[in-house]
């Protein structure tokens, strides 16, 4: 069993997904098994919780060892973690805060899956802050697309712009919203080709987005991608990954400057 207070007010949906993985990859399969309980009673079907209220899973041991990350490299002042596409961020925040003190800097996409860092203390977290805001992170990706580019080797830039009502975002190439700069590389090509995807600016949905836009949307992607090619191929998640985190810090993780982390996972 594994039991979580409620902080603040949200549906039994959300706040497994946001906070056990392992309940978040069988939620279904619980409320018809009724293997959750809130606040002492089994519940069937999702319900909205309030702050204060007791959600406890039931799970089976097959399920518990389903835990939507592995971690990768840890010190006294980072975690880096692998996480599995299916698992929302907060999730593998969620289960590193229960070890401890644990700060959540960056998110990827619930499908997308790849390396994540975090910070054990404030002042390992304001470095990492800072880094991020310099670009001083590189974030490099693999992407199956839809297509194969022409060009081997280009450095995009576009504009991008946040659709709240419609959940997704928008590019343009014209100078509507933030700019952004998405660089790419062809390593196979063919109906769907593998791209490295190296990120100069980190926008919402930026890789899936401008790709789109540029014609190559990622397979899998049912926001942004090929309906059509997604049912030939029986993809159902966005084929993107987080291969690669570079850190170029300083101050106390100055002894971190020039690290890389891999990710295990592939497209």
């Amino acid at each position: 069993m594994q039991e979580f207070i409620v902080r603040e007010e949200a549906t039994l949906k959300n706040f497994t997904d946001n906070t056990c993985a392992q309940a978040s990859f069988c939620f279904r399969t619980l409320l018809k098994s009724r293997g959750i309980r809130v606040n002492g009673v089994r519940v069937s079907a999702d319900m909205p919780l309030r702050a204060g209220d007791r959600v406890c899973y039931f799970l089976t041991p097959q399920q518990e060892r389903r835990t939507g990350f592995t971690v990768v490299y840890e010190d006294e002042n980072v975690i880096v973690a692998d996480k599995e596409s299916g698992v929302n961020s907060e999730a593998v925040f969620s289960a590193l805060s229960a070890r401890g003190e644990t700060h959540f800097l960056h998110r990827l996409d619930r499908n997308t899956a790849g390396i994540l860092i975090f910070a054990k203390n404030a002042e390992a977290a304001g470095e990492l802050l800072a880094a991020f805001r310099a670009r001083r992170l590189q974030k490099i990706y693999l992407a199956r697309v839809v297509g194969c580019p022409k060009e081997g080797h280009a450095v995009c830039k576009a504009y991008l712009k946040k659709d709240a009502a419609a959940a997704r975002v928008r590019v343009s190439s014209k100078p509507v919203g933030e700019p952004i700069v998405t660089e790419y590389e062809v390593l196979e090509g063919g109906e769907t080709a593998l791209l490295q995807v190296t990120l100069h600016t980190g926008k919402t949905h930026q890789i899936r987005a401008h790709l789109a836009f540029l014609g190559y949307p990622v397979l899998g992607d049912e926001k942004y991608g090929n309906e059509a090619i997604n049912r030939k191929y029986h993809s159902t998640r966005q084929k993107l990954v987080a291969k690669q985190l570079t850190l170029h810090c300083g101050g106390l993780l100055a002894y971190l400057d020039g690290r890389s982390f891999l990710s295990s996972h592939e497209v």
